[in-house]
């Protein structure tokens, strides 16, 4: 069947990229359609950012209950885990989160349309930009598409495909052994043990889930510390903490081999110039993501590429509108490269959409983009760690506040962890902050917004905070950038 739908804007993909700028885009007035390959709200409604944060608290609510309730006077008796529902709970959410998805799109007049996008042709001045529909095949991530049912025409195309999951060349997932996010987020059975490869947020996240259920979790880092892109300071906490929980780690480490076997795998690794291994049930490849446009741009496109993934004119102008080398046609999110989070997605498709409808927007700022890990203790930044600072050549101060010292984190029993805020001397402008510790993902806002108004340590100082809340250990770091402490 072919069919000459026109729109004035076809978004690819429904993540909280995808979907976000579509719904910007038709309260703008602009007729929408979104075309996606799978479930809406992509891999973060589905696979990443939204379901692991319920199995995170499943796995928090065991751990304080049953590891820690003596703490608080409380005997726990024989405890049994219904492993199918902890598991089926987070599916149940993203399913409730699916649905509040396509009710936007039909409260917003938004057409979704299931399929694989396969952008044919651009907007040359003439004729609009060409993208078919075809029947979706392969797995969730990959897969070029089949048989086109559709065709369909936009003035514009927004590109926000996102991401998937990185692969060891040498040793491909399986979906049975070796792992990829997806799969260690239904896993029917907890592994007794599991090696996880990388120690990013993704990789964190699910050794804490298992190590906390009881799963003897091994963590294997190319890098020389976990948690590679935090501040120095903070991973080196981070590597205390979760060594304290039980969980096995190795740094500068590279992993040469998985064999698998009727037990599950042996991951060979060199570490200070020696080889070793480690036998494991099951092993989580979490070495990051890359690109995901498998079969959607036709060969005669021309579409320029950076390292895999759209290059647009985001890094390049002060106001972007995040083009790209074909005219007509825009993309934003993880497709064009890092920071690869959910929210810079996000942000940076109602800037692209609103900028498409000739408003006027602030944008972003790509140097305050916070980040978060959403472990216990939870890790969050956001703006230069110190060691950029150093580099840089700027003079500096910093506050560093123990939560040892922290009234309302001494009373939850979440007493380890810190504060960290360097700022400019002489005038006390904030350069960065970086928090390990409880709410750490809540109370980087803060920081996030006297960024974006311009303040300084002082207007923090300056700022009462409500006794006791965690919130009141920005206050005290923010003392310590003038020697102001006062309780540590």
């Amino acid at each position: 069947m072919t069919s000459q739908r026109h729109f004035d804007l076809i978004v690819i993909g429904s993540g909280p990229g995808g979907y976000v700028g579509a719904i910007r885009a038709a309260q703008l007035g602009l007729k929408v359609a979104c075309i996606d390959r799978d479930k809406l709200g992509g891999v973060c409604l589905n696979w990443g950012c939204i379901p692991s944060k319920a199995l995170l608290h499943g796995a928090e609510v065991y751990d304080e209950a049953v590891n820690h309730g003596k703490d608080w006077g409380i005997t726990i008796g024989e405890v049994k885990v219904d492993w199918g529902s902890f598991i089926g709970r987070s599916r149940k959410i993203t399913e409730q989160l699916n649905g509040g998805v396509g009710y936007l799109f039909k409260k917003n007049n938004i057409e979704h349309i299931q399929g694989h996008a396969h952008i044919v042709s651009g907007n040359n001045g003439v004729t609009p930009c060409v993208v078919e529909v075809k029947t979706p095949t392969g797995d969730y991530y990959n897969g070029d598409g089949g048989e086109v049912y559709e065709t369909v025409t936009a003035d514009r195309v927004l590109i926000a495909t996102g991401a998937k999951p990185r692969e060891l060349p040498f040793a491909p997932c399986d979906g049975k052994t070796i792992l990829n996010s997806s799969h260690a987020m239904t896993l029917e059975e907890r592994p007794e043990s599991l090696v996880i490869i990388g120690s990013g947020a993704i990789g964190m996240e699910f050794a804490y889930v298992y190590n906390a259920f009881g799963t003897n979790v091994t963590i294997i880092e190319m890098l020389d510390r976990i948690v590679p892109l935090e501040d120095e300071d903070i991973s080196k906490l981070a590597q205390r903490a979760f060594k304290k929980q039980g969980m096995t780690i190795h740094t500068s480490a590279s992993v040469n081999a998985i064999e698998t076997n009727e037990s599950g795998a042996t991951v060979s690794f060199t570490k200070n110039e020696k080889e070793t291994s480690v036998d494991a049930q099951k092993v989580l490849v979490a070495i990051g993501v890359g690109p995901r446009c498998d079969g959607l741009f036709d060969d005669s496109l021309g579409m320029e590429l950076h390292r895999g993934y759209i290059k647009t004119d985001a890094k390049d102008v002060d106001s972007p509108t995040y083009k790209t080398s074909v005219s007509g046609i825009f993309a934003i999110g993880d497709i064009i490269g890092p920071p690869l989070l959910a929210h810079v997605a996000s942000e940076e498709a109602v800037t692209c959409v609103e900028r498409i409808a000739g408003h006027h927007t602030f944008g972003l700022d790509y140097k305050s983009i916070p980040g978060c890990t959403y472990t216990n203790p939870q890790i969050a930044s956001i703006g230069m760690t110190e060691q950029q600072v150093k580099d840089s050549g700027t003079e500096y101060t910093k506050g560093e506040y123990s939560l040892k010292a922290h009234g309302k984190a001494i009373s939850v029993g979440a007493a380890d962890g810190v504060v960290k805020i360097l700022a400019s001397k002489p005038y006390g402008e904030i350069l960065g902050a970086h928090i390990i510790g409880h709410d750490a993902s809540e109370l980087i806002a803060e920081i996030g917004l006297a960024i974006r108004l311009e303040a300084t340590v002082e207007d923090i100082i300056s700022t009462m905070h409500a006794h006791p809340t965690m919130a009141e250990s920005i206050h005290e770091a923010a003392l310590g950038t003038e020697n102001r402490m006062i309780h540590n």
